[in-house]
């Protein structure tokens, strides 16, 4: 499987593309910003979108996508989501409003767009990947996505903060990549803890859930922009102490960027 980075920020700047990853050429997970750095082939070769919730940087790309690509398209692109997500979008973002209800047009017997709601611990068959959903603590109904083609999890936990049912579930997954959340530095732990998001400290606390013995890699992603360099010096500086603090092995922990791609 595939993995393509198109977006990794927690908003815009130059060069910062909010969340979104193409899973070989058909599946997106979220669909931010980075979706329009896809060609026109490219987008018209996606069959399915797994939204993790229905916040503005994980969704902003879908409709226009979707209005993209709706001539070079003989059948609706497929939206799993959470009932939640999918009420938010209808009532929000596809409400003749806003944008039109492609869910409707141009008819309903052939619409562009298809909606399929999702429930944690749900498993979907999407051609040689297995999709697990998995639960995430956010501020809105969340979840993040377990993916596997046959040789282990690329996991991602989408917007979250502490949540322990996700490592109970992890710790029995066979994890080849976790893609985790940091999108505030400690300066700001205390919206960070509002919104529901992680900082280096308190991603500290939810990596020591993580069984003993357990190694795989770990990508940083959705840091704020302007937050991103101190965010990484401070995990730099735990990723320092924690093997001395533990005794454990240091994990080993990497940043996402836009374009990054690999095959798991």
């Amino acid at each position: 499987m595939k993995i393509r980075v198109l977006g990794c920020s927690g908003a815009i700047a130059k060069e910062c593309r909010t969340t979104s990853f193409l899973l070989d050429h058909d599946v997106l997970v979220d669909a931010g910003t980075g979706v329009g750095d896809l060609t026109l082939d490219e987008m018209a070769s996606i069959d399915h979108v797994l939204l993790t919730h229905s916040h503005l940087d994980h969704i902003a790309a879908l409709p226009l996508m979707i209005d993209a690509v709706a001539s070079r398209r003989n059948k609706p692109v497929q939206v799993h989501a959470l009932q939640a997500t999918i009420d938010a979008l209808l009532a929000h973002i596809f409400n003749n409003i806003i944008w039109p209800d492609f869910s409707k047009i141009p008819t309903l017997q052939a619409p562009l767009i298809s909606f399929h709601p999702l429930e944690i611990g749900q498993t979907l068959l999407l051609g040689n990947k297995s999709i697990e959903v998995l639960p995430a603590a956010h501020t809105v109904p969340a979840v993040g996505y377990g993916v596997t083609a046959g040789k282990g999890y690329w996991v991602f936990t989408g917007d979250t903060a502490h949540n322990p049912v996700f490592w109970e579930r992890l710790n029995r997954m066979e994890v080849t990549m976790l893609v985790i959340e940091t999108a505030f530095s400690n300066s700001e732990s205390a919206i960070a803890q509002q919104s529901l998001h992680l900082c280096p400290d308190s991603l500290t606390a939810q990596l020591a859930c993580i069984a003993p013995g357990k190694q795989f890699p770990i990508y940083i992603t959705h840091t704020k922009p302007a937050e991103t360099q101190r965010i990484m010096t401070e995990i730099q500086l735990l990723k320092s102490q924690e093997g001395v603090a533990t005794g454990r092995p240091v994990h080993d922990i990497h940043w996402l960027s836009s374009g990054q791609e690999f095959v798991i």
